[in-house]
């Protein structure tokens, strides 16, 4: 699993950047697929449906729209190490609005980790992708308020991306057509290398990977499965190297380390209010 989310990032900076895919189209695409996937989990309605279809955009579509953003200009090594930010921000909206309690522990780990992510930004990796870190952050920000209400709704992990899939898709459709062009000739070009694009990022990742990574919750405690998902920056940083030539030096290499120590800090400590797996894996 680690490995399909490290590769989605390479993946999706190859489809809005080298495809030429426009990223709120390439987002709605890859939300339609994966209610196609899921639609027998849309027979029930849940309660609240509003605010799961609000929440639903903001850890699916809403946050995957701005990185595919950010991927346009941004390198993958760069946009892994400044998406580490989504673990403090998620235990910074959880004390303002579920009144959650953060002790010294946890408050050095919120520190280490955006310390770790400004050193990463001022790496030639980082300096390299501009503007583009600017909409990374944004994503991080997004998938992490909706990760925060998530825990308000009484809803199962894999039914809520069906759901999100559908907020997102009614959304990033008209916003696509509405602020983007090219979709029809960026499809046209080269269709074969978009629809695997769509098909690894919806059916690989979100639906396989992700409803894997929550059945893994029901056999075993949170401890043991989060602290394993701390690699999925550092393979991240790798493939970015391999394939994409992102240039990997002591500075992002240091960002990421320290970053990574935060994250590490804030999700071995206790928490009653967040639910753990949120905490590394902001968006479905």
């Amino acid at each position: 699993m680690n490995v399909l989310w490290a590769l989605n990032v390479v993946v999706s900076k190859l489809a809005v950047d080298e495809l030429a895919l426009p990223p709120l189209f390439y987002a709605a695409l890859r939300s339609a697929l994966v209610v196609l996937a899921l639609a027998p989990l849309l027979r029930r309605v849940p309660e609240r449906l509003p605010r799961v279809l609000a929440v639903g955009l903001a850890i699916s579509g809403g946050s995957f729209a701005l990185l595919f953003v950010g991927l346009q200009s941004a390198s993958p090594s760069a946009a892994g190490i400044v998406s580490l930010s989504g673990a403090p921000l998620t235990v910074l909206f959880a004390i303002l609005f579920l009144k959650e309690e953060v002790r010294w522990r946890r408050g050095i780990g919120i520190a280490l980790t955006f310390a770790g992510v400004a050193v990463a930004i001022g790496s030639p990796s980082g300096l390299e992708s501009g503007w583009g870190l600017a909409f990374v952050f944004a994503s991080a920000v997004v998938g992490a308020l909706g990760s925060v209400f998530f825990k308000r709704l009484s809803i199962g992990a894999v039914e809520m991306q069906a759901w999100a899939g559908v907020a997102s898709a009614l959304v990033l459709f008209p916003l696509s057509f509405a602020l983007e062009n090219g979709q029809g000739a960026s499809l046209a070009a080269n269709p074969l290398a978009a629809a695997g694009c769509v098909v690894f990022a919806g059916l690989i990742v979100s639906v396989g990977a992700h409803s894997s990574y929550y059945r893994l919750f029901q056999r075993y405690d949170a401890n043991m499965i989060v602290p394993f998902t701390l690699l999925t920056p550092l393979l991240t940083i790798a493939f970015g190297a391999w394939l994409t030539g992102d240039p990997v030096g002591w500075r992002l290499l240091a960002g990421g380390g320290i970053a990574l120590a935060g994250v590490a800090i804030i999700v071995l400590r206790p928490s009653a209010s967040i639910f753990k797996p949120l905490l590394v894996r902001p968006r479905l």
